[in-house]
């Protein structure tokens, strides 16, 4: 047997390894820069995110710019958030310090609420601009995906706007969204948090050290060390074995709008697979434990970072030449809104952790989960509140009240007519999640306007 060496030294077997080496390289950088440099290590940006930026930066170099891979870091991020979510729900969890059922499923509503929020401050953004200026209208949706989804969501759909709809720069709007929204979470929470610190309502922990126990790493009737296969490649390959799932699933459906949740699909086959399996060890056909929730979430750790920093590395500086002040309009009002109503609804849902469950969610519906853990952390790093399992089981409900938003996704970027009835849609869904959400304070007020009606009476 011979090999052809020549062919693995052609530039087109190696061009999606250098796309890789980039992100490797940037991601080490970002985090040393974010170990060394303190207004980094001060500001709780994820390293991730700091070598993105970094990225986006030396593209301005036209040398530089030609080794990124536009499409290649677009595929990077598309996949990496799919491994992630599905790596979660495979997950069989841990007892912990949890909320009633009842705050769960309000957190879900207050998920939906926010994202229907965002969404209309988008469109309402959009739409003006749409009527003044030609702006493409149903755009301002992608704050919803950016700020309330992460950068997969927006990609995904940013893309779909602008390969279906002709919304050209739609990637590039919706990723610049995303990126914004992460240091949104990491440096308004940040600042925030030493504002109430100052102030004497808060206690930053500076110690977060933690006693790590050999049960972390493995639980019992897991494969042994000794095994002919590692655990970890057991447990990539469950994850990968789902995705392929995902795919022939998608395949078949074949609709548009389908390819845009692979995420989504990700996480119901991820829980059937665990399902299955919990009747496999049930009935004896499995006796090992294969699924672990450490090297789970290292899998997921990865791949979210992996998602960020090809994210932010994807956007297209050219792009954003021409929408630069309607991101800035955007991003604004978005964030100001945001904090705004998960303020006032922290306080009006979580009585006794207001301040955990307004960082947690605040840094999650500007970034990403892992922005809210991380702000989260500084206060609770222990998780002795039921903020951390408000995040984490709130996952599934959220999806639900979500559904104004993914109703009119597919249907908002078809034209003005259509982004105005997708706007009153969510307008409607925005405004009974906060009747829903604010229902006790509402009525308290009613009953004590009440009661001196009566008294005047007698």
């Amino acid at each position: 047997m011979t090999f052809n060496f020549t062919s693995f030294g052609d530039d087109v077997v190696w061009v999606f390894a250098i796309q890789f080496f980039i992100l490797a390289a940037a991601l080490l950088i970002g985090n040393i820069l974010r170990r060394k440099v303190p207004f980094f290590r001060k500001s709780l940006m994820p390293s991730a995110l700091i070598g993105g930026t970094l990225i986006l930066l030396l593209k301005l170099i036209p040398g530089f710019k030609d080794l990124i891979n536009q499409s290649g870091m677009e595929i990077v991020t598309y996949h990496c958030l799919a491994i992630g979510f599905i790596a979660l729900a495979l997950k069989r969890g841990k007892e912990q310090n949890k909320a009633p059922v009842k705050t769960i499923l309000e957190t879900g509503v207050l998920q939906g609420a926010v994202y229907s929020m965002q969404a209309v401050v988008g469109l309402i953004v959009t739409i003006i601009l749409c009527v003044t200026l030609g702006f493409f209208p149903g755009g301002g949706v992608l704050l919803a995906l950016g700020f309330g989804q992460g950068t997969g969501q927006a990609l995904n759909f940013g893309s779909s706007f602008e390969n279906q709809y002709g919304f050209a720069g739609g990637a590039t709007f919706g990723l610049t969204i995303a990126t914004v929204g992460f240091f949104v979470a990491c440096i308004v929470g940040v600042v925030y948090m030493n504002i109430l610190r100052r102030r004497g309502k808060l206690k930053i922990i500076t110690d977060k050290s933690e006693d790590e126990k050999l049960s972390d790493y493995i639980s019992e009737n897991e494969i042994p060390r000794a095994e002919s296969v590692d655990r970890l490649t057991i447990n990539l390959g469950l994850v990968f074995l789902v995705y392929g799932l995902v795919y022939l699933v998608m395949r078949l459906v074949n609709v548009s709008l389908v390819w845009g949740f692979n995420f989504l699909l990700g996480s119901i086959f991820a829980m059937l697979c665990k399902l299955v399996l919990n009747q496999f060890r049930k009935r004896g056909l499995m006796h090992r434990e294969i699924v672990n929730d450490y090297l789970l979430d290292r899998i997921s750790g990865l791949a979210f970072d992996t998602m960020i920093i090809a994210g932010v590395a994807a956007i297209n500086l050219d792009d954003l030449s021409n929408m630069w002040w309607q991101l800035c309009i955007i991003c604004a009002l978005g964030t100001v809104t945001t904090f705004v109503y998960i303020r006032l609804a922290a306080n009006e849902l979580y009585k006794g952790y207001e301040h955990e469950a307004f960082f947690s969610l605040f840094g999650m519906l500007t970034g990403t989960a892992s922005n809210g853990v991380i702000l989260l952390r500084e206060i609770d790093p222990s998780f002795e509140t039921p903020a951390a399992s408000n995040l984490v089981l709130s996952g599934v409900p959220a999806i639900a009240f979500g559904g104004a938003l993914l109703l009119v996704l597919d249907y908002c970027p078809r034209g003005l007519t259509e982004s105005i009835v997708s706007l009153s849609i969510l307008t409607v869904g925005f405004i009974v999640f906060t009747l829903i959400l604010f229902r006790r304070s509402l009525f308290k007020k009613k009953k004590k306007e009440a009661a001196p009606a009566e008294n005047e009476k007698e």
